[in-house]
């Protein structure tokens, strides 16, 4: 199981690459349903390293890209605030991984896709010179953005939609992988 989810990973963070490369899947990446599933499916705290890892280097290219091509550059505070709301998704993830089911696994997956947008959005609105720092500031921070770029609420509606997706693929993936190897399934359970 651990060496799907090994290539699961690698997989995720060459997809967030090369995605960057497709305006249309601006903020679809798998990365945030990893550290949610890394949170339920891995029980030993140094696999979590792994994601981290993965997050980490693509979050380092992923943002010398966006000040290359949009002059847009949120350096390292950016950067680890990006890392503390994937670590808060493990933390979200935590409580599912004795007492999962689908449906728990749908909510956790909707509230990290939720506190990743609210805290990024905030935190750009208030470190970003473009946003009025007040009340009409902060909701253009969270719907419009900035001018000349796709709208904030684009990219949250990628980042939710792949969220549930890849939290699927990566939670049927390793279902499966506990199926055949007799583990605890949820595929197995009939309710």
């Amino acid at each position: 199981m651990r060496v799907l989810a090994l290539c699961l990973i690698v997989a995720a963070a060459a997809w967030r690459i090369l995605s960057l490369h497709a305006p249309e899947l601006g903020n679809f990446s798998p990365l945030m349903a990893l550290a949610f599933c890394g949170g339920v499916y891995f029980s030993r705290g140094w696999m979590w390293a792994v994601p981290f890892v993965a997050l980490l280097g693509s979050d380092l290219y992923i943002d010398h890209w966006y000040a290359v091509e949009y002059g847009y550059h949120s350096g390292p505070a950016g950067v680890v605030l990006r890392l503390l709301c994937f670590a808060a998704g493990i933390l979200l993830g935590r409580p599912l991984a004795v007492r999962r089911t689908w449906l728990k696994l749908a909510a956790g997956t909707i509230g990290a896709s939720l506190l990743f947008y609210l805290v990024t959005n905030t935190a750009s609105w208030a470190d970003d010179v473009h946003y009025a720092h007040t009340l009409a500031g902060w909701a253009q921070a969270l719907t419009v953005g900035h001018a000349g770029m796709p709208s904030t609420l684009y990219f949250f509606r990628n980042t939710f939609a792949s969220d549930l997706l890849f939290t699927g693929v990566f939670a049927l993936a390793m279902e499966y992988a506990a199926q055949r190897s007799g583990a605890f399934s949820l595929l197995a359970r009939k309710a």
